[in-house]
């Protein structure tokens, strides 16, 4: 496999950027290499406070995508929640528009909606769906690792008032508060808009019973069980931690069926 580390400048973000990229490596002086289909795509998002850095700190995932000619593209962007912030970042842009022109002009990777996936964690998990739910027409499938699936209890700190800075961080991110609920920050609403539109992603959700995000993914999964996306819900013993999500991303790779 190769590892290369990216720094870019994003006219969208108008700073600089850095991104990690796990690659197949095929013999280029085999004839056949240069005859092999693009890479699939998998964006794998981290969660707030992590960066791009994250997923190859804490799980194995080079070794986990090995033989599956699929290139990982980790992306860093800071508390964002993967949305064009009120006060900050175009994020949501970014990621959906700037960073996959980069990525294909430099590495020979798919066009194909049907070979493109978003997964992540946490505050990535809600990025991931976000993206599908939002794009359906960039994303053939979606996975989230105990999400921040209901931004509206996220924003609000999960029922404590007094946290003034999570609610000022917040703030910056979506704008008003108390205009989050069905708006198009709210994966709720995605999920009923996209269910009508036709073209749905698949989605896998993922959470432990013991993490602090369990009674929002359970809220989320009664509500998209009815939509008819093709929709997988996995739980276990588990908390808010690394040893959890390496598993998890395992389980998410075997759901693509990319062998």
């Amino acid at each position: 496999m190769i590892l290369s580390q990216v720094s870019f400048f994003s006219d969208i973000l108008t700073l600089r950027c850095t991104m990690n990229v796990i690659l197949p490596q095929r013999n280029i002086s085999n004839p056949q290499a240069r005859v092999l289909p693009p890479f699939r795509v998998l964006y794998l998002l981290h969660g707030h406070s992590d960066d791009h850095t994250a997923w190859q700190r804490w799980t194995s995932i080079e070794r986990y995508v090995e033989g599956l000619n699929l290139a990982v593209i980790m992306p860093a962007v800071h508390n964002s929640f993967y949305t064009d912030m009120a006060h900050g970042g175009k994020y949501f842009t970014f990621m959906t528009a700037e960073l996959p022109e980069v990525v294909h002009g430099l590495f020979p990777l798919s066009t194909e909606r049907a070979d493109t996936f978003v997964a992540g964690l946490s505050m990535g998990g809600y990025g991931a769906f976000k993206l599908a739910l939002s794009r359906p027409d960039l994303y053939a499938a979606a996975a989230s690792l105990s999400g921040a699936v209901d931004i509206c209890e996220v924003v609000k700190g999960h029922g404590d008032p007094n946290d003034r800075a999570w609610s000022e961080a917040m703030s910056n991110v979506f704008g008003d508060l108390g205009k989050v609920k069905d708006s198009p920050h709210d994966l709720f609403r995605l999920a009923t808009d996209v269910a009508k539109a036709g073209t749905k992603p698949r989605l896998f959700q993922f959470c432990g019973v013991d993490d602090f995000l369990y009674t929002d993914n359970i809220r989320f999964r009664d509500f998209v069980k009815p939509l008819g996306f093709d929709y997988t819900y996995l739980e276990g013993p588990g908390d808010h931690t690394w040893g959890y999500w390496d598993a998890a991303i395992q389980k998410v790779l075997a759901w693509l069926e990319l062998k």
